[in-house]
């Protein structure tokens, strides 16, 4: 495709408007049986200019900083896009952040206007009210009871701008530069306090340019968006379905994301590997509970499924004997995953953390490919990616057209292009600290790039451990393969600087649960049976089973079964990545002992 170099996310906007006025931009469900609204394009564009005008009679100036404390929602993308091209700011804080945790980013990015979503979101607001001065304006998008002006409904905020000219509208969404900040995105601080990336309106334009012309998006295709919209892939999602005139349908709730599907029946959907692993590990319990004819049946399909899965990959023809075969295991077994997700998927892409190759044998052995890609919050979530037309699984795929990436002499992952951050909001040192002298961005990741580009992760910089016998292992593979289990919810492999590795895991409350009935274990919540002898057993059991997968030593030879990490708990961020050295801490004893 030819890219546009668009001066400002308003003209890219602009230019969607004008290409597609009434084809339907966003949807969202009005209640919980599936029923759904819809905007077009120009309607989307003309509430987007009333927010932009409602800011600028709040007087908001160019490139001041306007917060959303919102789950993913519609007016989350209006509220973003419209203060974007009013030539604000915008800065996502995740629904999920406490509120000591809320006022860090508030008071770092030096906001004048908030957006929350509700009653719970702006009591956390009002918690920290007087840390917040140079606030002028929450702005609820649900009606909640307001104790004075400080706070303001969505419809009366939107009624602001009615005296705000279309041409002092239109100065002030064409004044930004490429260069300019467009929107600050918080990294989840898995050590440390977050840093503000500054995403530039070139990063922004630039980027959905390329992601459009890597993943085939189409003019009528329909996606279902439940990830964050404070992660700026999700944001990436909505500005290259703009571009490719894809409709994107708010999910009720992350957690409704399964039943939305059904739905919606999305021609594609971004998602991230624990919803794959999830779903994996759903199927598996659920036919191996099944046993007998169902379980010899599943197995036969996967079976044939990997042996046209292999000639695929390879590009190779499928005899008609194994075609014959395989078109039965499709309407006897996979057509049941298929209608899951909707009966018109094509593609699903994975990204925001590393995916077991294994999930994404299994779903191409189904008939569903799963793309894998990667990007960080400092390369606005995008590098690399597989594609429908060239793909390697184990691989997050070749780079995005005008992306430039190199293996540094230590194996790290060095990125260059527009896609690339400024820099981190105040923060000058560690700036310099994420870029090396010629101006690379050091990913922190570690990798090789095979022959026809494709790139592979292989680490973490910062997390490789080093055992006390010499050798380097990178956990991240290791907890992948481990977390396979359908009775596993999370893995942290430990081992740095001794003689062999352990791991704490945690259970998953639904197939642990299923397990433990069916096995005659009593226990009224999961927390029960973490210290259970049976359940212990069983689970050393399953992970000496994915042991088997790995060298000698990388095996794990002791594990301690732990409660959950959660955002409450504080041992994982909004984006689910453990705080590996607050877990350490916690749980040092348990550690320990596993190391007489």
């Amino acid at each position: 495709m030819d890219f546009v170099d668009y001066k400002n996310v308003h003209q890219m906007i602009r230019e969607a408007v004008e290409k597609r006025p009434n084809h339907a931009a966003f949807r969202w469900f009005i209640d919980e049986f599936g029923n759904r609204e819809s905007v077009s394009w120009s309607e989307f564009y003309y509430q987007a200019k009333r927010v932009a005008k409602s800011l600028l009679a709040l007087g908001v100036n160019q490139g001041d900083r306007v917060n959303i404390l919102s789950n993913t929602c519609y007016r989350w993308a209006l509220s973003d896009i419209g203060a974007i091209i009013g030539g604000a700011c915008n800065v996502g804080i995740y629904q999920s952040n406490l509120p000591e945790d809320c006022k860090y980013i508030i008071e770092h990015s030096d906001a004048v206007v908030i957006f929350a979503e509700d009653e719970m979101q702006l009591k956390k607001i009002l918690e920290i009210r007087a840390d917040i001065p140079n606030v002028k304006k929450v702005i609820t998008f649900k009606n909640v009871s307001a104790s004075d002006d400080w706070v303001m409904l969505y419809d009366d905020f939107l009624k602001l701008g009615e005296n705000i000219s279309d041409e002092d509208f239109i100065q002030r969404a064409e004044s930004p530069n490429p260069e300019d900040p467009a929107t600050l995105v918080y990294t989840s601080g898995t050590t440390g306090l977050p840093k503000g990336a500054i995403i530039t309106q070139d990063n922004l334009t630039f980027n959905s340019q390329a992601t459009l012309d890597s993943l085939d998006m189409r003019e009528d295709d329909e996606t279902l968006l439940f990830l964050p919209l404070a992660h700026v892939m999700a944001r990436m999602t909505v500005y290259s379905a703009a571009l490719s005139g894809a409709t994107v349908t708010f999910a009720r709730r992350f957690e409704t994301a399964l039943e939305d599907i059904g739905y919606t029946k999305p021609h594609w959907i971004p998602s991230v590997p624990r919803v794959y692993e999830k779903i994996y590990a759903n199927i598996i319990s659920g036919v191996e509970a099944k046993g007998g004819i169902i379980l010899k049946l599943f197995n036969w399909a996967l079976n044939v499924g990997y042996q046209v899965s292999d000639r695929r990959m390879n590009k190779q023809s499928i005899p008609p004997g194994l075609s014959f075969k395989y078109g039965l295991a499709s309407k006897l077994v996979f057509s049941k995953l298929h209608t899951v997700l909707g009966g018109r998927v094509r593609w699903m892409l994975s990204g925001g953390a590393p995916l077991n190759e294994s999930i994404a044998r299994f779903f191409h052995a189904a008939g569903i490919l799963v793309l894998e890609g990667i990007g960080m919050t400092e390369n606005t979530s995008f590098s690399n990616t597989n594609r429908v037309d060239s793909y390697k699984l184990g691989t997050v795929g070749q780079p995005g057209p005008g992306i430039k990436v190199k293996i540094a002499e230590d194996g790290e992952i060095l990125i260059r292009g527009r896609n690339v951050m400024k820099g981190y909001y105040k923060m000058p040192e560690e700036t310099k600290k994420t870029f090396n002298e010629d101006g690379w961005l050091l990913t922190g990741d570690i990798g090789e790039i095979d022959a026809q580009g494709f790139l592979k992760v292989t680490g973490r910089k910062k997390e490789i451990i080093i055992t006390s016998g010499g050798k380097n292992i990178a956990p991240a593979y290791l907890e992948g393969v481990v977390g396979k289990s359908a009775y596993i919810g999370q893995v942290m492999v430990v081992g740095d600087r001794r003689r062999f590795l352990t791991a704490l895991v945690t259970l998953d409350p639904i197939t642990i649960g299923e397990y433990a009935k069916k096995n005659g274990i009593a226990y009224s919540s999961v927390s029960d049976l973490v210290d259970h002898p049976d359940i212990v057993a069983f689970i050393e059991k399953e992970v000496v089973e994915q042991n088997r997968q790995f060298a000698s030593y990388e095996t794990i030879k002791k594990i301690k079964i732990v409660p959950e990490f959660t955002i409450d708990n504080g041992l994982i961020t909004p984006t689910m990545k453990l705080k590996k050295n607050l877990i350490q801490e916690r749980y040092k004893d348990q550690i320990d002992s596993m190391y007489p």
